[in-house]
């Protein structure tokens, strides 16, 4: 048997703001409501349905998105564009800047819930480092 992952919940203060926001970034289309969740689809199948529920409930989730590199271009443009604060790393330390880890390029913003998004070109561990005259 294969696993796949199918869906996941994204717990929002305002579910359509969240998506759309995702949707918006991501350059991709926000579904059809279905019951309590509203849902964002990625091209592999998997969809993020967003819910409403008390801003005390939320707990602070990472989603991480692999993109091409033409993508990356396009959404990145949309983060500059809308004045999204973005940072080359997790603990957004480093202001204003992109990785480019794993002979790629990475970004981190959050989301409108406050859950830390990525973009990434290159999956984590695709571009071993060479070692250096000091390792």
């Amino acid at each position: 048997m294969s696993v796949e992952l199918n869906h996941t919940i994204v717990h929002a203060r305002d579910k359509r703001e969240s998506a759309e926001f995702l949707a918006h970034v991501l350059g991709l289309e926000v579904g059809t409501e279905r019951g309590p969740f509203l849902p964002v689809a990625t091209a592999n199948g998997v969809t993020l349905d967003f819910a409403a529920v008390p801003a005390e409930s939320i707990a602070m989730q990472h989603y991480a998105f692999l993109v091409s590199d033409e993508e990356f271009d396009a959404a990145f443009a949309r983060i500059r564009e809308a004045g999204i604060a973005y940072y080359a790393d997790p603990h957004l330390k480093q202001p204003g800047e992109i990785n480019h880890h794993h002979g790629g390029r990475g970004v981190y913003f959050m989301d409108p819930a406050g859950h830390g998004m990525e973009i990434i070109t290159r999956p984590y561990g695709s571009h071993e480092q060479a070692p250096t005259a000091s390792s």
